[in-house]
């Protein structure tokens, strides 16, 4: 914190403003082309921007004439001396107690004359005890003001500040401050590194969280550099070197993100993750694009520095209260297959009794996470343990892997009644996990571009495990009642657990991951003696994991030969109740966006309709349309409508109608229509949607050609987006549509959308005239950047009767309406529609009706006028 002399305003002459600001402007021009040149050379650039602005300041202090009372500091990060192509220049001016109204004016001159110069200061005035007082109220300005460094001025006031701030600082309190700050600042991220946009600086395991050490070991006063907090013991040398490794690459990161945005820009986002890679000499190869490259070089960094900074944060919290570090520890006894007494409970904190337990007993590092997950009251690792854990990486080798205790205590975490998730959350983050599950290494911070998932493949898979175990947790049981209830009938839970462990597991190596993630589990089972029985059940679950999802959202449920082929496929309860949990869990990990009350209802009811196959009751049209009629007419006599007062409706009707939709919405079209059936005018009615979100909307009026793409039309000009919809034709010739729609508004003003729905709608449908024209809609950035290649597919259906249309392509406004336009231009009438929208991609299934698509020539013709279309949206 040396003061460097400060010539007074007398004996030299004050710069220029414009000159300062072309020199600033050269130097940095310089510095950032020399980067460019050489894209490993962070630090000079950060220093060198340090050292022109450090320059540039003092310049501009002699400008401004400020008295010679007065200091200024460099605070924040540009008193590390370490500035970022486009971070603010903090700067603090240090003031007397009493500043004259002289020496305000001149301040103000100083920090006009730094914007003129084209340095974009945040700048803060204040005396020493202002200083001081707000420190005292607010953490930031205390940490700020820990890493200052002078840069001219009065060298008596900056020593009287450091040794004023000193004397107020207190070590414990400002641990627990910036301790608690971390994990709110981590909760704002999601607890995770691994997002698809990070934000280096901010995330969980970006440069913050190496700040924070420094920052808790200055004020420890047990070091302000990496080598001082080796020197102390904080840190090894080993661990040193690895923090500066890992801090470069952010550095190097977050400077090389600033020149790409042009601008101060902490997030790794879609746009800039391409030019960033070739700024930094990354190039594609057959496996991964550049921007991968780059985000598995970030997500590995960012995992080691998450890694390391609990356990400098432990080392530090046990230097400051060293009265709690000196407790012995309570041997830990009565896990089962584990040594009574080789692991110590210390404060709730697992520690092996001896800490060099790992280098001579490497299957030891697994029981470590037996006894976290199975142990009472233990909530985390000591920092020794970590530590040793770290050190201990290389012992877990192919030896390791091969120990029958290794493959024993697995399978314990595995088959644990409690404390899986966190068990293997702890072991990804301290990379157990992945050295002894090999396939699991190669998914670690890999990216899925599917626009549909929003973690990387390891944490969405951590995910998936989570939500399985939610299920068989009494606390959690609110959260999805019928999930919960199916999980407490389960036999070995842990066959879930592991098929949840390995569904994705094969992500990103080319073909099929589902069936190489079965080939993946059938090693695992075998090389760890599972029963040949354990091994085929979860490997089912494997192979199978995307159907059940793929079969309710894309297939027509009414038609009982889906029903039997699908009942067919998983053969048994516990076999289709273990899909559909492991279906939940799967969909609900991928993104908070994507699981919706719609698609819980297709789930369980095909889960429903499937069991009672499986249970011995044959698909009956008949019957299945009686039971129907029946709960319908019960539900009507609630509301004192009898058999007659639904016959003028109900006459209309044919068996597919009654077989497509549910009892209870059978009975509500009733009460809707059935004094309107004769109704010259289009009927709309809406309400909202009894399952999930949405509303459901009913439309009844005479058919026409183009009423399908007319509806489309109507809800894509008004922001809606249908989920299904599902198309009839009465007897005597009249539509009966319903639609299930959301709109982003919907929560705060379904009132208003439901009358908006059933006027204007209703108005539209009476007034005919030619279709509008589609609403072009710009795509989201995602789609900009992974762009989904647009497939059609059109097949005929098992009776030859109709036609199944399926439709795959990026999401964006209109997609919907062009494909009605195209059908409608073709008078090709739509029975059922499907729509799946997985982010921002969608997969949209069509049950066709239509002699024209007797011929190839108009099948061919049909797929390029809807590939066409997608390809124009």
């Amino acid at each position: 914190m040396a003061v460097v002399p400060t010539p007074q305003p007398s004996a030299v002459a004050a710069p220029d403003v414009a000159a300062i600001r072309g020199t600033w402007r050269t130097a940095r021009n310089a510095l950032l082309a020399d980067f460019s040149a050489h894209p490993q050379r962070v630090r000079p650039l950060l220093q060198g921007l340090s050292r022109a602005a450090d320059a540039a300041l003092r310049a501009l202090w002699l400008h401004a004439g400020m008295p010679a009372d007065c200091a200024l500091l460099a605070v924040g990060g540009f008193g590390r001396a370490r500035l970022f192509p486009h971070s603010d220049v903090d700067v603090l001016i240090l003031l007397p107690d009493a500043p004259a109204a002289s020496t305000q004016q001149a301040a103000e001159r100083f920090v006009a004359a730094c914007w003129d110069a084209g340095l974009e200061i945040g700048p803060s005035v204040r005396t020493v005890q202002a200083c001081i007082e707000e420190s005292e109220r607010d953490v930031t300005v205390q940490t700020t003001l820990l890493e200052s460094r002078a840069l001219c001025g009065d060298r008596a006031l900056v020593g009287r500040f450091h040794k004023a701030f000193e004397a107020h600082l207190d070590a414990r309190a400002y641990f627990q401050a910036k301790l608690l700050e971390m994990r709110q600042r981590h909760a704002k991220f999601e607890n995770t590194p691994y997002a698809l946009e990070p934000n280096c600086k901010e995330s969980p395991g970006g440069l913050r969280d190496l700040q924070i050490l420094l920052w808790v070991g200055r004020a420890a006063g047990l070091g302000a550099s990496w080598q001082q907090l080796r020197a102390s013991g904080v840190l090894s040398a080993y661990e040193a070197r690895k923090i500066q490794t890992n801090e470069r690459m952010l550095e190097r990161i977050r400077a090389h993100l600033h020149v790409a945005a042009g601008r101060r820009e902490d997030r790794l986002v879609f746009d800039l993750q391409t030019t960033v890679a070739a700024a930094m000499g990354l190039r594609p190869d057959p496996t991964k694009r550049a921007g991968e490259r780059l985000m598995q070089l970030y997500y590995w960094a960012a995992k080691a520095v998450e890694q390391l900074n609990q356990i400098v944060l432990l080392t530090i919290e046990g230097r400051l209260w060293p009265e709690l570090a000196a407790q012995p520890g309570r041997a830990i006894a009565g896990i089962p297959d584990v040594q009574d007494g080789l692991f110590l409970d210390k404060d709730g904190r697992l520690e092996p009794a001896d800490l060099r337990l790992y280098e001579r007993d490497p299957p030891a590092i697994l029981e470590t996470f037996v006894v976290f997950a199975l142990a009472p009251g233990i909530r985390g690792l000591t920092a020794p343990t970590l530590r040793a854990l770290y050190h201990a990486r290389e012992r877990m080798d192919a030896a390791f892997r091969r120990d029958p205790r290794s493959r024993a205590a697995f399978l314990r975490i595995m088959q644990s009644p409690q404390g899986v998730t966190h068990a293997l959350r702890l072991m990804n983050r301290t990379s157990v996990l992945g050295r002894y599950l090999l396939p699991f290494r190669r998914i670690v911070g890999r990216m899925q571009h599917d626009l549909f998932h929003v973690y990387t493949v390891d944490q969405h898979i951590l995910m998936v495990v989570r939500n399985v175990r939610r299920f068989f947790i009494l606390e959690h049981a609110h959260e999805y009642p019928f999930c919960s209830q199916l999980a407490a009938g389960m036999e070995k839970p842990w066959r879930l657990v592991l098929a949840a462990l390995f569904h994705d597991i094969a992500k990103g190596r080319g073909g099929d991951h589902s069936v190489l993630g079965t080939a993946e589990v059938r090693r695992f089972g075998k090389a760890h003696n599972l029963s040949g029985e354990d091994i085929d059940f979860v490997a089912f679950l494997v192979a199978q994991h995307l159907t059940m999802s793929r079969v309710a959202q894309k297939e027509d449920m009414s038609d009982p030969d889906v029903i039997t082929r699908f009942a067919a496929l998983v053969g048994d309860e516990p076999h289709l109740t273990a899909l559909y949990l492991l279906s939940v869990a799967d969909i609900r990990g991928t993104s908070p966006k994507v699981w919706n009350g719609w698609k819980a209802k297709l789930l369980e009811d095909l889960y429903r309709a499937t069991l009672r196959v499986l249970g011995g009751q044959a698909p009956n049209a008949q019957a299945e349309l009686q039971q129907r009629q029946q709960e319908a007419r019960r539900l009507l006599n609630l509301y004192g409508i009898d058999e007659h007062g639904a016959k003028a409706l109900w006459d209309t009707l044919d068996a597919s109608y009654f077989l497509r939709h549910d009892p209870a919405v059978v009975a509500w079209h009733t009460r809707q229509l059935m004094r309107r059936t004769a109704s010259a005018e289009p009927v709309v009615s809406s309400r909202l949607a009894p399952h999930g979100e949405g509303l459901e909307v009913l439309v009844y009026c005479p058919d026409q050609p183009d009423l399908f793409a007319r509806i489309c039309g109507f809800f894509d000009q008004h922001n809606f987006s249908i989920l299904d919809a599902k198309i009839h034709t009465t007897r005597a010739g009249w539509a009966l549509d319903s639609f299930v729609v959301i709109e982003p508004q919907l929560a705060q003003h379904y009132r208003d959308l439901i009358s908006l729905l059933e006027v204007e709608l209703a108005r539209t449908l009476a007034a005919r005239g030619p279709l509008p024209d589609p609403v072009r809609g710009r795509v989201s950035r995602r789609v900009r950047h992974f762009p989904v290649q647009p497939r059609v597919e059109l097949r005929g259906d098992e009776r030859g009767q109709r036609w199944i249309l399926s439709v795959r392509a990026s999401d964006r406004t209109g997609l919907l309406y062009a494909i009605a336009r195209v059908l409608a231009a073709r008078a090709i009438s739509v029975q059922l529609a499907k729509i799946m929208t997985l982010g921002e991609r969608v997969e949209d299934t069509f049950v066709l009706q239509a002699a024209s698509l007797g011929s190839e020539k108009a099948q061919l013709a049909l797929e390029t006028a809807v590939l066409e279309a997608l390809e124009a949206a």
